[in-house]
């Protein structure tokens, strides 16, 4: 019986690869979306997301800090669900990314910060700037084998402050404070694949 469990212990974690080995990944852009969240007027909070991002993950959970993140974003992708308001954020007024098409994120380090979780220091450059920014991730979760690859997910979350990347448009309110916060939430969600080794011959 104990033999058996063992086995089946053994076998269990041969299926999470990820867990127990270095892997590189591709970010799978069909399932990947990097969300962001605005206080609007000072009453509402109005989110949006980039629809289009690509990037890589060198995921080593034995050794995190050999971890690597490099992720770029489209910023034409920007998508409020309003037709005037993502033409204005594309505009000069804030990511003019006609000038800038393209947000990126490259770590500098990782650190493990609990179960299942950890924290990812790296430069973050948008609208020509780069500043520093952490991470705070969830993941990324026991790998699943499907047609040919392996796919696992995790979580990102962070806040910003816009103006620190020249994004600084804004309007007074009659009533008092302005029509968009400085403060941008930002929440980062992402499949990762890498593909199945070929069996050995």
């Amino acid at each position: 019986m104990k033999k058996f469990v063992l086995l089946a212990a053994l076998a269990a974690l041969e299926s999470w690869p990820s867990i127990l080995a270095a892997a590189s990944y591709q970010i799978d852009p069909a399932h990947s979306l990097a969300g962001f969240t605005v206080r609007h007027m000072m009453v509402s909070n109005v989110s949006g997301a980039f629809s289009k991002l690509s990037g890589t993950v060198d995921f080593d959970p034995n050794h995190p800090s050999q971890s690597k993140v490099d992720v770029t974003i489209d910023a034409a992708s920007v998508d409020t669900r309003s037709s005037g308001r993502d033409n204005d954020l594309r505009s000069v007024n804030f990511f003019d990314v006609a000038t800038y098409p393209a947000i990126t994120f490259k770590s500098t380090g990782v650190d493990k910060a609990g179960e299942g979780k950890y924290r990812v220091v790296g430069d973050l450059t948008m609208h020509g700037v780069t500043k520093e920014v952490v991470l705070d991730v969830d993941g990324p979760t026991p790998e699943v084998q499907v047609q040919g690859g392996f796919h696992a997910g995790a979580s990102a979350t962070t806040k910003i402050d816009r103006k620190d990347f020249g994004i600084t448009w804004n309007r007074a309110l009659d009533s008092g404070g302005v029509v968009v916060s400085d403060e941008v939430r930002i929440s980062i969600e992402v499949e990762l694949v890498r593909k199945a080794q070929p069996p050995a011959s």
